[in-house]
């Protein structure tokens, strides 16, 4: 076991206001900054880390954490202490691939199963988005029995966009965010719009990697059944509301045109012909509005051209105690905007948007809800990387 520098310094979280826009189920959102958005301590849990990318709490002191480059670790939030772990599968590093998200499977009180998404080549040098699973032995701190479940389809010569966040329904079904490689042909013919490519979309399986009886498309013939739902360009995000159940996805744009989606199955989310981005360097639009095509839906909040964006990462709805104003809010990690999102939810409509952590100049590449005591713990992305532990000032 090695142990990274446990650090007690806090400071305060600055905040900033971010202008809302349109969305699928609400108008414009005010800007609502919040007084409680000022009070809140910042402290680094343990530093160190290699871009980590997702966080996982064990029902106990633990986080499991995995790092990009193909390192899956185990902090203790008491101590800082850091343990790695080993039988982790071989990563495809280069570029935006790399070991990826990190869940906990249904009942792993009673099963101890990991659910891991990566980046992995075939023997030809092609790369797609991997998830698997595996029993993990505390005592020998190791996965056990590492069983690949599923490989998006293509495989393709590319380093980016490999999505990749995974998330559990009540039903235990498995959720999986891939992306759409970079392909830049925007036009109708664009994987993210074919069915029979698993890019561009959000894949739905069961626990052990089939595929669900009543997936939205496995009675077409030529579509692939583990997709649920399509056109999405770079999804990092996703997560379950806790109460209502709905599936909360974040998506980066082109140049702007970053989006937050609520998923239906079977739904087309619209890119690259319909989007409120626009291509880099140009500016040019890419597609057309949302609202005037019939057949995609339109994101219940984006970051349109010319807003500057606000590429999104992993987040959480808050359900804790901790911060009891922010109760059913939506909290998205932000890369190039150096900030958490804070998303004002009524229901499935964001009703305003401000940014915290603004003060810090650090990309934040998740946030996740710690469920004991309802802080905030965010991974930094860095190449020598602090988790942030967040509370009430």
């Amino acid at each position: 076991m090695h142990r990274r520098r446990f650090l007690t310094a806090a400071g305060l979280a600055g905040t900033g206001v971010l202008a809302g826009c349109a969305g699928r189920s609400s108008s414009d959102a005010p800007d609502t900054p919040t007084d409680a958005a000022a009070d809140l301590r910042v402290e680094s849990v343990a530093e160190g880390f290699t871009h980590p990318w997702s966080l996982a709490f064990l029902p106990d002191d633990g986080v499991l954490v995995t790092e990009r480059p193909g390192e899956l670790s185990l902090l203790d939030r008491s101590t800082g202490a850091v343990q790695s772990i080993d039988g982790v599968p071989t990563v495809d590093a280069r570029g935006q691939g790399g070991l990826l998200d990190v869940a906990l499977g249904p009942a792993f009180a009673e099963t101890d199963l990991v659910y891991l998404t990566y980046a992995a080549a075939n023997d030809a040098g092609a790369t797609t988005t991997h998830v698997g699973r595996a029993r993990l032995d505390r005592e020998a701190a190791r996965l056990e029995g590492f069983d690949v479940l599923h490989a998006a389809t293509p495989f393709v010569d590319s380093t980016g966009h490999y999505g990749s966040r995974l998330a559990f329904d009540a039903d235990d079904r498995l959720y999986v965010t891939v992306g759409d490689r970079q392909f830049k042909n925007f036009g109708p013919d664009h994987v993210a719009q074919r069915l029979d490519s698993e890019l561009g979309v959000v894949l739905r399986l069961e626990a052990d990697g089939s595929i669900p009886d009543d997936n939205p498309f496995v009675d077409e013939p030529a579509a692939s059944d583990a997709i649920y739902s399509y056109g999405h360009r770079n999804p990092q995000g996703l997560t379950v509301h806790p109460e209502t159940g709905a599936l909360f996805e974040s998506e980066y744009g082109e140049q702007d045109g970053d989006e937050i989606n609520v998923l239906e199955p079977g739904a087309n989310y619209g890119w690259p012909v319909a989007d409120d981005g626009c291509t880099y360097g140009e500016g040019e639009p890419i597609g057309v509005a949302h609202e005037d095509r019939s057949d995609v839906v339109a994101p219940i909040h984006s970051w349109p051209c010319g807003s500057g964006g606000f590429p999104p990462g992993g987040m959480t709805i808050y359900a804790g105690e901790a911060f009891p104003e922010w109760r059913g809010d939506l909290f998205v990690g932000g890369l190039a905007s150096r900030s958490i999102a804070h998303l004002s939810l009524d229901g499935e409509a964001v009703t305003g948007v401000e940014r915290l952590l603004t003060d810090r100049d650090q990309r934040i590449r998740t946030v996740a809800e710690e469920p004991e005591t309802g802080f905030f713990y965010a991974a930094v992305d860095a190449a020598d990387a602090p988790i942030l532990r967040i509370t009430p000032a």
